[in-house]
């Protein structure tokens, strides 16, 4: 990625690193689709985010205060009849010259040398369980370390997970991430905005995914961060829709839950907004109802405050609504019994969000020495409140009005957190009923 300083993330890995530690960082794993035929290869994003070397089948070394050099890169070697069929490798000379590697082996040659690269280390930090065969050979290459033992080799005696050292590093954001994710939330927007300009009754949902990753691809967003979720009526019910196969109907809603990722980051933005461009009194009702939720959530998105405090004001909002419109009984004066008792769950059943980075899940811990974390400038977090009430709700105990059945209600932002406060990276997408009613349908 252009502009990325490489090197200052490699070094500040390094200072976490004690002289007796390594850490050891394989590639993504190509994966097949159907025989011969791959899925579009992505990256691991700790590589990509340690020196953006784009190849499958490599590993990136960390191995602090070794004289012949610090971060040693295993690659594919240069082969003319390879790169004919599937494009350009760096080879061993490019892994130095272009990803700053201060020594880089062949791939074939990983067996012989990495066994001296964990002679003297105590502990190796490695993504355990992620590739079975892999860790396998570095049960084998500890094993070739402690047969030297008797010559007073020291060998590793702890494997500690990655995520303890560079996943925390990667929750804040730098000031370059932190543009990149602002193009990415952009881009995002602007699809959002193109597809409720487009939607009308009587499209496939499939269009409107079709329309929403074309207008991604146009601005530099050509790979979406997740499936998109395009669910008309009943379908935005379904927390993880991804069928995307039937109509839009006249009168329904639809949940459109969709970011593109640009130059490794990821957004993730997601509306709801009547297909005809006019949302019936009961929507409204539970559509703004989730918008102020939103908005109770997002304010308590500020330093100092911790990771659940955002959730907490979306569960609060939510159901004092809920038993406000007689969703859940006994009005204002049930609202604490409600919230204790999680009677909410049936109808708001996931959290209000998770951090975004690299990944659209993205790495970092929620909770420290067993307490929700506080937040801080240079996180980034999504914002997401909704209602659901489908058929299985509706239809239950709960009694549910029906003007208010089988609707599905999220709205989705991607919110930084600053020094005085938060910005809505995905401000851009239009979420008030009065902009999307002007909107919907217009294109």
């Amino acid at each position: 990625m252009s502009g990325v300083n490489y090197r200052r993330r490699r070094r500040a890995l390094m200072e976490a690193l004690s002289p007796s530690e390594v850490a050891l960082v394989p590639a993504a794993a190509e994966a097949v689709r159907s025989r011969d035929v791959h899925h579009p290869f992505r990256q691991s994003s700790d590589l990509t985010y340690l020196c953006g070397f784009p190849e499958p089948e490599a590993m990136a070394v960390f191995a602090p205060r070794r004289k012949e050099g610090e971060f040693v890169l295993f690659c594919r070697s240069r082969d003319e009849k390879r790169e004919l069929w599937d494009g350009p490798r760096a080879g061993v000379e490019g892994a130095v010259s272009d990803y700053g590697a201060d020594q880089a082996h062949p791939l074939d040659a990983l067996d012989t040398v990495m066994p001296a690269l964990l002679e003297g280390r105590r502990r190796v930090y490695y993504p355990l369980g992620l590739d079975p065969d892999l860790d396998r050979r570095l049960m084998g290459w500890v094993g070739q370390v402690r047969a030297k033992a008797r010559a007073g080799v020291r060998a590793p005696s702890e494997i500690v997970a990655l995520a303890t050292l560079l996943h925390e590093q990667r929750l804040i954001k730098d000031a370059g991430e932190i543009k990149t994710m602002r193009k990415a939330a952009r881009i995002s927007a602007a699809a959002h905005r193109r597809v409720m300009r487009l939607c009308r009754p009587g499209l496939w949902e499939y269009e409107v995914e079709a329309a929403f990753v074309h207008a991604c691809a146009e601005q530099g967003g050509r790979f979406q961060a997740y499936p998109p979720i395009v669910g008309g009526g009943a379908n935005a019910c379904v927390l993880h829709y991804v069928s995307n196969g039937e109509r839009l109907r006249d009168g329904d809603l639809v949940l459109i839950d969709a970011g593109c990722e640009y130059r490794g980051y990821a957004s993730d933005i997601t509306r709801t907004f009547p297909v005809n461009g006019r949302f019936s009194p009961a929507q409204r009702e539970l559509y703004e109802l989730v918008l102020e939720a939103q908005l109770a959530a997002i304010a308590k998105a500020v330093p100092g405050n911790r990771w659940n405090d955002p959730h907490d004001a979306a569960v609060r909002t939510l159901t004092k609504g809920l038993a406000r419109l007689g969703i859940l009984p006994g009005g204002k004066a049930a609202v604490a019994r409600h919230i204790k008792e999680e009677r909410y769950k049936p109808f708001y059943m996931h959290r209000t969000g998770h951090w975004l980075g690299m990944d659209v899940h993205d790495v970092g811990e929620y909770k420290s020495d067993d307490q929700w974390r506080l937040l801080a400038s240079g996180m980034v977090l999504t914002v997401e409140p909704g209602l659901y009430i489908p058929a299985s709700v509706a239809d239950s105990e709960h009694a549910v009005p029906e003007p208010y059945r089988h609707i599905g209600i999220r709205i989705e932002d991607d919110v930084l957190i600053t020094e005085r406060g938060n910005e809505v990276l995905s401000a851009d997408a239009p979420k008030s009923v009065a902009e999307i009613e002007s909107l919907v349908g217009t294109g």
